[in-house]
């Protein structure tokens, strides 16, 4: 088939939806297909929004099938519109609330949600096939959208190239430094943890300024490294040699750094909110869910710090749970007849 996979381009950005997409496009390569991928810029604000979302629907697509990803690439118009929705503008809707979502509960900002809502139950509901990444994204679309749609799992980025390592005195901690991501709470973490324990934080984003001031009141001199941006090579290793991955995201859509960890043979901590990632990560069997407060998450490491042979079970619990996940079944649902 000739495929076309459409996706919103946030400019000088980078993150788990452009490897997401890039990887859908190998997949579909690799299972004899001819594939391409089309990307429009895309403007979070609330004053520009809307003209993302009309942008998609003026743009003229070819193929046998198109796959639409995350908004508003979902706008897109074709005979055959497959939507393997990552995440709708959230700020309009679980979101909306949140400090970062930029939204607000003025007359303007609820009139803009009402119109994202009514917008997007209309295209989705011309998709021939609705599928999303994760469960947590489906019950989204029931409570907001009234649409039932179909989770399908997938493997992460590096899913070839992650194996497990001798433990080493950190956890890690791959992310974006930003609001969603709460990265603060593992920072905030080791100020209530022993001093045999540090963590090491690798991503780039506005909240480093303020991690950085955090580690400096709380003392944690080298406990704390923000490695910044990592190159595969370093990140692989970064995972191999940690005690345990601590991802702490608010209402996460999927979670790659989860499926990353757990191939790596790592625990990971989470929290009782972070959405997707609770998909995965079962309490006292493959990691460990706690409240989300530094505190808690403090505790977390400590309580695996303190028993190593305790945090490889888990993490060898984790590899077991996601060793299976393929790329061909995914294809193959994507591609299938019509529902």
């Amino acid at each position: 088939m000739r495929v076309l996979v459409c996706g919103a381009q946030v400019p000088f950005t980078r993150g788990g939806a452009e490897l997401h997409m890039e990887n859908l496009l190998t997949a579909l390569r690799g299972a004899g297909h001819e594939a391409e991928l089309v990307r429009l810029p895309v403007a979070w604000d609330a004053e520009r929004v809307l003209e993302s979302a009309l942008a998609w629907r003026s743009v003229p697509l070819d193929g046998d099938v198109v796959v639409t990803t995350n908004f508003p690439s979902y706008f897109a118009r074709h005979p055959r519109k497959v939507v393997w929705l990552f995440h709708q503008h959230r700020a309009a809707y679980d979101a909306a609330d949140a400090p970062w979502s930029g939204m607000g509960d003025d007359d303007a900002s609820l009139e803009l949600q009402r119109l994202l809502a009514d917008w997007d139950t209309r295209v989705l509901e011309e998709a021939t096939a609705l599928f999303t990444t994760s469960a947590t994204v489906a019950d989204r679309l029931v409570r907001y959208n009234g649409l039932e749609a179909t989770p399908l799992a997938h493997p992460p980025p590096l899913a070839d190239r992650l194996v497990g390592g001798t433990s080493g005195d950190y956890v890690f901690c791959p992310t974006r430094l930003a609001a969603n991501k709460r990265p603060e709470l593992l920072a905030g973490a080791m100020a209530h943890c022993g001093t045999g324990v540090r963590a090491v934080i690798a991503g780039t984003g506005p909240l480093r300024p303020d991690l950085e001031r955090l580690a400096r009141e709380a003392g944690l001199g080298g406990r704390l490294e923000l490695a910044g941006f990592v190159g595969d090579d370093e990140l692989v290793a970064l995972y191999a040699g940690s005690l345990a991955v601590v991802y702490a995201p608010f209402d996460e859509d999927y979670g790659y750094v989860t499926l990353q960890a757990f191939l790596a043979s790592k625990p990971v901590v989470t929290c009782t909110d972070s959405g997707g990632v609770l998909e995965w990560v079962r309490h006292g069997e493959n990691g460990l869910v706690v409240e989300p407060t530094a505190e808690a998450v403090g505790a977390a490491v400590e309580r695996l710090a303190a028993d190593p042979g305790l945090a490889r079970r888990l993490g060898s619990a984790g590899r077991r749970s996601v060793e299976d996940l393929r790329w061909e079944p995914v294809v193959q649902r994507l591609l299938g007849p019509a529902s």
